[in-house]
C-alpha cells in the first residue's frame, strides 16, 4: 500500500489559520521570545508571498500568572481573568515585536463565545476580520479572558480556532501544540505509542487515546485539538496538528511532509449546520422514541411533539438542543422552536393540540429539519462530537 500523499489538499492555497498552544509559547518561567520570533519569520514569509494568515493565540494566562509572580494557573473566573488582563499586553507586546522586523502590522482580536453565536455580531467579527485582512495586518486572535464566564466562553482556543477556520472559510487549518501530533496513546507515558500520520474517521478508539490533559498552564488536552481538527476536517478544511517549536514547521507542514498528524477533509458541511452543532453550546436536550428515531434519522423529517417523551434543561426558543434516542444516544443537534417548560406540555401530543394546551401554536415542529444536524448512522465519529 502507497504511503498517503498530502500534497493534493495543499494545492492552492490562499487563507490558512494558525492556532498556537500555550506549551509552544511559554517555557517554565516565561514567553519563549525564540519561539515567537522564529514562528513570525515563517508567518511573515507567508504573508509576502501572498498568504492570508489568521492567528489564534493562547498563552495571555500564562504571561500574565507569570508577570504577578504566580506559579500556576489561576482556578478561579476572577483569577483567570485578572491573569489575562496583566498578560494579553505583554503576549501583544512580544507579538508586535516580532513581526515589526518584518514591517508587518498585527491587530488584537478578542472575542467570546456570544459573539460567534448572535449573527449579527458574528457577521461584525467577520467583517473586522475581512477588513483587518484588506488592509494587509495580521490578525491575533483569543478568547476574552478578562469578560468571560462560563456561560459565554468557548472552553479553550481550540474551539474557538475552529469557529474562527468556518467563519472565513480557511483553506487550511494547522494546531501547533507541544506534541509531535496525534499518538495512539500518550507518548510521554507509553513507550509503545506510535504517531498517527493520517485521520480519516474519528473513531472511539482513537478518541480513547487522545484523552489527557492539556499542560500547566493550558485548558485543551490532546483530546480537545483532536476533536477541534476534526471539527474543521467537517467543514471540508484540511487540518494538521504539528509539533510549534520544532524549526520551519509551517514551512515543512505546507510542502507536504510528514510533520504532524494530517486530517483528511470530508464533504464540505453547510455553514448554518456546522455553526448549529459545533458553534452553539446546548441548553438541553430531548429524547424521542424509536419511532421518532426513525423518521429523523432515516427518512430526514422534522421532529414533532409527539415523539418526544422527555425533556431536560433550561432553554428557550431558537437555543440548539440535543436530541437522544431511548438510550440516552446522541442523535441530532437542532434549534428548538419552544421552550422547556412548553415543551413539557406538550410532549407526546399530537400537533394539532398545540395550540389548545398552549393557547397558541407558533410552530408545528418542535425542531424543524432545515434547523437539525443529524449526521448519518453509520458515522460514529459524527456522533461522538454532539456533546
Amino acid at each position: 500500500m502507497s504511503a498517503f500523499d498530502r500534497r493534493p489538499y495543499l494545492k492552492r492555497l490562499k487563507r490558512l489559520v494558525v492556532k498556537i498552544g500555550s506549551s509552544v509559547l511559554t517555557t517554565r518561567t516565561e514567553l519563549d521570545r525564540r519561539v515567537i520570533g522564529r514562528l513570525a519569520d515563517e508567518i511573515s514569509l507567508l504573508h509576502e508571498g501572498g498568504m492570508e494568515v489568521a492567528v489564534i493565540s493562547s498563552g495571555s494566562v500564562a504571561a500574565g500568572a507569570r508577570l504577578l509572580g504566580l506559579t500556576s494557573r489561576p482556578l478561579t473566573i476572577p483569577g483567570i481573568q485578572a491573569a489575562s488582563a496583566a498578560g494579553q499586553a505583554r503576549l501583544m507586546q512580544e507579538y508586535e515585536a516580532a513581526f515589526d522586523r518584518y514591517n508587518l502590522k498585527v491587530a488584537q482580536v478578542l472575542l467570546t463565545r456570544d459573539d460567534l453565536v448572535h449573527r449579527q455580531r458574528y457577521l461584525n467579527a467577520r467583517n473586522c476580520l475581512a477588513q483587518l485582512t484588506d488592509w494587509k495586518v495580521l490578525p491575533i486572535i483569543n478568547e476574552n479572558d478578562t469578560v468571560s464566564v462560563d456561560e459565554l466562553k468557548f472552553g479553550d482556543n481550540d474551539n474557538l480556532s475552529v469557529m474562527i477556520a468556518t467563519m472565513i472559510e480557511a483553506d487550511l487549518y494547522l494546531n501547533l501544540t507541544r506534541e509531535d501530533g496525534f499518538f495512539t496513546a500518550d507518548p510521554t507515558v507509553d513507550p509503545t505509542a506510535r504517531l498517527i500520520e493520517v485521520v480519516d474517521e474519528l473513531r472511539p478508539d482513537l478518541e480513547a487515546g487522545a484523552g489527557r490533559e492539556g499542560g500547566a498552564w493550558g485548558v485543551g488536552g490532546m483530546l480537545s485539538k483532536v476533536q477541534a481538527a476534526y471539527k474543521v476536517a467537517l467543514a471540508g478544511i484540511p487540518a494538521v496538528i504539528g509539533p510549534g517549536k520544532k524549526e520551519n514547521v509551517l514551512r515543512d507542514i505546507l510542502a507536504g511532509r510528514k510533520v504532524g498528524t494530517f486530517f483528511k477533509p470530508h464533504k464540505r458541511l453547510s455553514g448554518r449546520k456546522h455553526w448549529i452543532a459545533f458553534t452553539l453550546k446546548s441548553r438541553g436536550e430531548v429524547v424521542i422514541d424509536a419511532g421518532a428515531a426513525r423518521a429523523v434519522r432515516e427518512k430526514g423529517k422534522s421532529l414533532l411533539p409527539s415523539g418526544v417523551v422527555q425533556v431536560g434543561g433550561r432553554f428557550r426558543p431558537g437555543d440548539q438542543v440535543r436530541v437522544l434516542d431511548g438510550e440516552g444516544r446522541p442523535l441530532a443537534v437542532g434549534l428548538t422552536n419552544y421552550s422547556t417548560e412548553e415543551l413539557n406540555r406538550i410532549k407526546g401530543l399530537k400537533t394539532s393540540q398545540i395550540g389548545d394546551v398552549l393557547g397558541h401554536k407558533s410552530y408545528d415542529e418542535v425542531i424543524h429539519r432545515d434547523n437539525m444536524f443529524v449526521p448519518p448512522e453509520e458515522d460514529r465519529s459524527l456522533c461522538q462530537l454532539l456533546r
